[in-house]
């Protein structure tokens, strides 16, 4: 069976773009074939020949989303001097994510359990990844800390920083991103200090629960 064309490929990318959208808006539940055919410029029918249904399309939506995710930061991890450098990229990068990749984020929050058992657990296996670079570049900056402990951290800035998807913006991109960008770090520093001036005493940096991205 021969590989996928270039024209092949974009038609995909429309495919996978339109249902993003449409889910994102409406739910997966009342997003049909059709209306994401509508939407990508393409006959229903026509979607089958790229993917089995709308199952697939739910799937490779909340893959792009991962992947893009993963494969960057592991690129910036690999290619930072140390520990400050690649938690800043790192924070940068799904900043960007989050202001451009809306619909992405809200179809992974809301529609994940939709999706076949085995495709969930094969996502949430690269989502603890993704989580992992950010938790042990945090652990080298706060080695006091517990692993379950930075762990709260990260994924309460994954939750500040997915919350773009949740309300409606009144700042620029730019802007907004300067200011998540900032907050996300000095929660990280903040989590820094607390562990440095923790001698046995209480701690000043409280647990919190979030929820986590991708």
């Amino acid at each position: 069976m021969g590989g996928v064309t270039p024209r092949g490929a974009a038609r995909r990318d429309q495919l996978v773009e339109a249902t993003a959208v449409l889910v994102a808006e409406r739910g997966y539940h009342r997003v049909g074939v059709d209306d994401i055919g509508a939407a990508a410029g393409v006959s229903g029918a026509a979607i089958y020949r790229h993917f089995a249904g709308k199952q697939e399309l739910l799937v490779a939506v909340i893959e792009r989303a991962v992947d893009a995710l993963l494969g960057n930061a592991r690129t910036i991890v690999a290619r930072s001097p140390d520990a400050r450098a690649a938690l800043d990229g790192l924070i940068g990068a799904h900043v960007t994510f989050a202001l451009t990749q809306t619909a992405l984020i809200t179809v992974y929050d809301q529609e994940a359990h939709n999706l076949a058992e085995d495709e969930r657990r094969r996502l949430r296996r690269q989502q603890r990844a993704y989580g992992d670079l950010w938790v042990d570049a945090l652990a080298r900056l706060a080695p006091g800390r517990t692993r379950a402990e930075l762990e709260v951290v990260v994924h309460g800035v994954f939750g500040l920083l997915n919350s773009v998807a949740d309300h409606h913006r009144l700042l620029d991109d730019a802007d907004e991103g300067r200011l998540l960008h900032e907050m996300a770090a000095a929660a990280f520093r903040a989590s820094e200090r607390s562990a440095k001036e923790d001698s046995g005493g209480e701690r000043g940096f409280g647990r919190q629960d979030a929820d986590s991205v991708t």
